[in-house]
């Protein structure tokens, strides 16, 4: 934490009475998660771009790697977008969906000449950030995993209100999806339809043979306060069976009913039970929200995910953007707006 004096610092590794210190006042305009001030405005659909107004960091646990790790948000310059900087080995690399090596469980960038310095979990920071409307920010590690916190969208909004956001004087670029593309493996499907309305609407539906979870479905036109209000406290889950084979492979070494949910057959094993009877399709919806930000700009359209994980979600992307005749660039002059395609 040295040189971050001006900072905020959050430490969820902490029980809740002992859970943060903060000096400044960006602070001191948020009281509850979801109970917003009478300023309080939706950032989704604004024109121009926003970045933090203040750095903030917070430690935790990797989900899958089970080591501590620190993050920190800083504000970043204009279209500047969303950058993952390893502070341990002084390498950047955009939040893209072209700079994605591995969706298994998770989703992980690396550049692609340094596949050593990878970030793993980048989804759940990624929507609260896409989400809330913040366009440019330099999110630093010092490792390969961003903390799971509690397995949730939650932490990282608390973070994004704690430092607070600045409007920037350069406009909003959105990516106007114009026919329909497609992905499917083995029944499941994504897919990005064209909508004349504004913003992005949401469909997800799963099907899971534990009882506990079943089929479910959910649909919103995502917007910040929809996503503060019914998204972004949903958690991550698992199978209690499948717990032993991850572990083995590497996986979920962080996992705990602090971040978790998990499932066994009929039964929720967390004392607390479920946030919502719909708590795991409403992360499905978290998880391809974030996945979907690394598109780069906001999208302009309708996403339809059936048992859409990361990987569909990833290659929806690389179909989307790999057929130029499928989206636009809309909201600022074609001269000023930058490059977006896919990298091989």
């Amino acid at each position: 934490m040295d040189g971050m004096s001006s900072g905020l610092v959050v430490d969820f590794a902490h029980e809740p009475d002992q859970l943060f210190t903060v000096d400044s006042p960006a602070f001191q305009a948020h009281s509850e998660l979801y109970d917003h001030p009478a300023s309080y405005q939706p950032r989704i659909g604004r024109t121009r771009q926003f970045t933090l107004s203040n750095a903030i960091s917070c430690t935790g646990i990797g989900l899958h790697s089970g080591h501590p790790v620190t993050l920190t948000l800083r504000p970043a310059t204009e279209d500047t977008g969303i950058v993952f900087r390893r502070v341990d080995l002084g390498l950047d690399m955009p939040a893209r969906f072209d700079r994605v090596v591995d969706t298994r469980l998770c989703t992980m960038l690396a550049p692609a000449d340094h596949p050593e310095a990878r970030v793993a979990t980048v989804e759940h920071v990624m929507a609260a950030l896409s989400a809330c409307g913040v366009d440019n920010v330099l999110v630093e590690l010092d490792g390969p995993e961003v903390p799971v916190l509690d397995g949730s969208s939650a932490p990282f909004v608390f973070l994004i209100d704690c430092a607070g956001r600045t409007e920037q004087a350069s406009m909003r670029t959105v990516i106007e999806i114009l026919k329909p593309v497609r992905v499917e493996d083995n029944g499941a499907f994504a897919e990005l339809r064209p909508s004349h309305a504004p913003g992005l609407s949401m469909s997800m539906s799963i099907a899971f043979s534990a009882p506990a979870i079943g089929r479910q479905a959910y649909t919103m036109r995502l917007s910040e306060r929809g996503f503060r209000a019914e998204i972004a406290d949903c958690r991550t889950f698992t199978l209690r069976s499948e717990i032993e084979a991850l572990r083995t492979a590497g996986l979920a070494r962080g996992g705990s009913l602090d971040n978790a949910v998990v499932v066994d057959g009929e039964t929720v094993l967390n004392p607390a039970g479920l946030r919502r009877p719909d708590e795991f399709v409403r992360h499905k919806m978290l998880d391809a929200i974030g996945d979907l930000a690394l598109a780069g700009h906001p999208l302009r359209g309708a996403f339809i995910g059936n048992r859409s994980g990361h990987g569909l979600n990833n290659r929806l992307l690389h179909a989307l953007l790999g057929d130029r005749s499928a989206w636009r660039l809309s909201g600022r002059a074609v001269a000023d707006q930058p490059a977006v395609q896919a990298v091989a």
